[in-house]
């Protein structure tokens, strides 16, 4: 007891006063007449726990989710700038609830005049160009139900629009576990510029957001109809495709799926040289420039040739298609990975397809096997989108650049496409964790530009930059509710720093990587919330992080680690030195701290972000060294953490 009661009082001596700026700190409150402990480390309330989602973040017991099968069929009129649709739709209801009515998804109708994305985005942006009339129009909406005698018949449903959403009143009530069919007939002119999304270049056309989409009905917000202005993205359930898409005969398409059959649109050669990719490392070329110029690359000059695509277990189908488009293949453990470019952008797609390939073994490798059969990167107007199998990106202006925007498109298949986030509310759950994916996958492709630590160092300056000027916001903001410059801090950069923080200083990387691993495990296909991860990373890794989800994606604090005081004492050849740490802001970090001795020599102390559980303002220790004398103390040398203000984490000796 008599050190302890020394060693208060000389924290007395050293720290008598606050210093400036450390008002913004809140100590911990543990008031017994009631009031909430509003500290960073009160105990986070997570939703409770349920059949469907368990305390442990995984999915429960009775977890259900619903599913949306199509058999989609377009064709695209080049001349008019249009593709027409039809569909049959299966509509599996796994939910405990009976279903009167579906809502699903037009998003084609942002693209309309005065709709709500031309209200919040200007005209002439690359939301809603200029006076562009676009618009899903549909011409069949019918389901399909059981008529006298067992007969089937077709009954016409009166929808209800409002902006991008649908809403069916169905013939007959749905049950839990019964299958509702629909039929549908629509159309639409193409926009040049669909919310960098989809649109066309030329004689170019990428088709996204092309059919009425099911909106997802789920336990925790029942139908998810928000609508779509532009910036947030998707949320969709799983379930098979069928996809004919017919074009005129020289146009070359790449889409969602293994093509059906390649004998009836590719020539012999072509399809022997897609086989060969199969069978070796190499990049084969299927579609050749000279055929290209030529004429030789399709196997008929006139009329409509119909390209077929099967998918299985995703939750979209988009394609892109064009007359010039060059076709490059190779494989991963039998996956074929594919590039699409036209001639102009050879000179640095013609690696695309091999970007492609190493970017699925990265992932695959190190967090979750790639589950389909390819993957497609395509070249084209839009600069950077994900779809199921298939990734759009621009020309780009070198090959580190290229590489970078492939990567983060491809890597989009596990968040969202594996783990099936919901994109329209909580970006940061896709964008975030993609973003963080990507810097291991970065510095594999070129490591002489930085490795993945010195990659995630250039991040964590990013967000210090974007709170020094109260350029950030909470993570969990809705993207709809963030303006434009500050998403890419929001969504994309802040969350992925979040990971890295949580593997590098306060899980570790094995336990982190472990963990991560495991929440994708169990959620592979399946709709998590953000409570699911945190609880998940919690129960898997074995510390409680109520502080980090709290600081990090639920508040906006920021972070200001300081040197308070420091106090000399000697005795004989024993020099102690007493340390007041300081936290100046209301967010906390490990501490870092290096001690410089006299000799030259260095010594490093680290010390876990719970030390400031008791006092988040301080933190103190003593030190004994002998032999050696203290010439520097610094916090955080290496800048492994966030810290908006280091003129304060050096101490000298005087």
């Amino acid at each position: 007891m008599r050190n302890y009661f020394r060693i208060v009082s000389a924290i007395a001596l050293v720290v008598g006063s606050s210093p400036a700026g450390a008002q913004q700190a809140t100590a911990p409150k543990f008031d017994r007449s009631g009031v909430p402990d509003t500290s960073i480390f009160a105990p986070l309330v997570f939703p409770t726990p349920s059949a469907s989602r368990a305390a442990s973040g995984a999915p429960g017991a009775h977890y259900w989710q619903n599913r949306a099968d199509y058999d989609l069929k377009a064709t695209l009129d080049t001349g008019a700038k249009s593709v027409s649709g039809e569909m049959v739709f299966r509509y599996t209801n796994n939910s405990p609830d009976t279903l009167s009515y579906i809502w699903m998804q037009l998003e084609q109708n942002a693209f309309r005049k005065n709709s709500l994305s031309s209200e919040v985005y200007s005209q002439g942006s690359r939301w809603n160009p200029g006076n562009f009339e676009g618009g899903d129009k549909l011409t069949r909406v019918e389901q399909i139900v059981a008529g006298a005698g067992g007969a089937r018949k077709r009954v016409p449903l009166t929808i209800r629009e409002g902006e991008t959403m649908m809403r069916l009143p169905l013939a007959e009530p749905l049950a839990p576990g019964k299958v509702a069919t629909l039929e549908m007939a629509w159309n639409f002119v193409v926009p040049e510029h669909g919310a960098d999304r989809m649109g066309r270049d030329k004689a170019l056309f990428e088709i996204a957001q092309w059919y009425p989409r099911a909106a997802v009905y789920d336990d925790l917000r029942g139908w998810n109809n928000d609508p779509y202005i532009g910036q947030g993205e998707f949320y969709l359930d799983y379930g098979d495709y069928n996809v004919s898409v017919t074009v005129p005969a020289g146009y070359i398409v790449a889409g969602t799926g293994l093509l059906e059959n390649p004998k009836d649109v590719l020539t012999a050669a072509q399809v022997a040289r897609l086989d060969e990719a199969l069978k070796t490392d190499k990049v084969i070329h299927v579609i050749t420039a000279d055929e290209l110029k030529s004429g030789a690359a399709r196997p008929t000059k006139s009329g409509m040739l119909t390209w077929k695509f099967r998918a299985k277990n995703v939750r979209d189908a988009v394609w892109a298609a064009s007359p010039d488009y060059q076709w490059d293949a190779t494989n991963y453990k039998g996956i074929y990975a594919f590039g699409y470019y036209r001639p102009s952008a050879a000179d640095l797609w013609v690696e695309s397809a091999d970007m492609a390939k190493m970017s699925i073994q990265e992932y695959s490798e190190r967090w979750f096997q790639y589950p389909w059969p390819q993957i497609s990167v395509v070249e084209g107007p839009v600069s950077g989108m994900e779809y199921p199998m298939l990734a759009m990106e621009d020309h780009s202006q070198s090959k580190q650049g290229l590489y970078n925007v492939i990567t983060h498109e491809v890597g989009h298949n596990w968040f969202p496409m594996i783990v099936g986030s919901n994109e329209r509310v909580y970006m940061w759950q896709d964008e975030g964790f993609n973003t963080f994916i990507n810097t291991f996958s970065e510095a594999r492709r070129f490591p002489k530009d930085g490795d993945q630590m010195q990659r995630a160092m250039g991040e964590r300056g990013e967000v210090e930059q974007a709170m020094r000027t109260d350029q950030d916001g909470p993570v969990m903001t809705p993207p709809d509710r963030i303006a434009e410059p500050l998403l890419g801090i929001s969504a994309y950069v802040k969350p992925s720093v979040g990971l890295q923080l949580l593997r590098q200083e306060i899980l570790g990387p094995e336990a982190f990587d472990e963990t991560f691993r495991t929440y994708v495990a169990k959620w592979a296909f399946k709709h998590p919330a953000p409570a699911d991860f945190f609880r998940t990373m919690e129960d898997a890794s074995g510390h409680r992080l109520d502080w980090f989800w709290r600081e990090w994606f639920i508040e906006n604090p920021h972070f200001d680690q300081a040197i308070d005081g420091v106090r000399l004492v000697s005795k004989g050849d024993t020099n102690n030195v007493l340390v007041a740490y300081g936290n100046r802001a209301r967010g906390v970090l490990p501490i870092r701290a290096r001690f410089t001795m006299s000799d030259g020599s260095t010594q490093d102390f680290n010390y876990p972000a719970e030390v400031w559980s008791t006092n988040t303002l301080r933190y103190i220790r003593v030190y004994s060294f002998v032999g050696k004398k203290v010439a520097k103390i610094e916090l955080d040398p290496d800048h492994r953490l966030v810290d908006i203000d280091r003129t304060n984490n050096v101490w000298t000796a005087p």
